[in-house]
């Protein structure tokens, strides 16, 4: 109950967030929201800007201290990176109930374009049934802003919800060629979708360095004496 107005806050007093696609989202039955990734706060961002609630799937080394008891409090789901399918089962469960599981397939931080995901996404589709709505945020990491980065209050925000996609199992088909190929059209709505989004507002995707590049904030902080950070 109280997640709702603290992302609500987020999103329109700590933030300018300006929220498209919300008739996109069915008022009622499973649905996967699944993201494009380029900072901390896509999740909470994505979390306040939604007319339904949902529990994100997050990585477990976020659970800890006062943020963990944030994230548990507010119904969000930790994430074993190394393989355990916990989370996904877990996250079934709540489709199969009828509510919302968020998800950000690419799986870390990066340019956002969505050019590979995860199959969590599609295993959580093809099993529950669920709707999948293809979310294009922008503006949460611009220009050359390094991937830990927290941009300042006030800045313009833009959370965009996609047409509604379905995912089936054809007859037949193995499993394993069923997940890729629905994780294949859910990478496709939603890459095509973020770049709708970056025509539709003007806000472009940061900029990432190539790879084994420091970026420029780490090349700076190279040459003033202090090793970079690498992720």
């Amino acid at each position: 109950m109280w997640s709702r107005p603290v992302g609500w806050f987020l999103d329109h007093f700590l933030y300018r967030t300006i929220v498209a696609g919300k008739s996109n989202v069915p008022a009622a039955g499973p649905v996967v929201f699944a993201a494009n990734h380029i900072s901390f706060l896509d999740g909470p961002v994505m979390f306040g800007a939604s007319p339904r609630a949902m529990h994100i799937l997050v990585k477990k080394e976020m659970f800890k201290g006062f943020l963990g008891s944030v994230l548990r409090g507010s119904g969000q789901i930790p994430v074993d990176r190394s393989g355990d399918r916990t989370a996904l089962h877990l996250g079934k469960k709540l489709l199969d109930a009828g509510r919302c599981v968020g998800i950000l397939p690419e799986g870390t931080r990066g340019s956002g374009s969505a050019e590979n995901i995860s199959n969590g996404v599609a295993w959580l589709a093809l099993n529950s049934g669920a709707t999948v709505i293809p979310v294009a945020i922008l503006g949460t990491r611009q220009g050359d802003e390094h991937r830990d980065h927290i941009p300042k209050p006030r800045r313009k925000l833009h959370v965009s919800f996609g047409e509604p996609i379905t995912v089936k199992r054809r007859k037949g088909e193995p499993g394993r060629v069923s997940m890729d190929r629905a994780a294949a059209e859910i990478r496709e709505a939603l890459a095509g979708h973020v770049q709708d989004a970056i025509r539709a507002t003007g806000q472009d995707l940061p900029l990432e360095p190539a790879p084994g590049e420091p970026t420029p904030q780490h090349r700076h902080t190279a040459v003033a004496g202090t090793p970079a950070d690498h992720h």
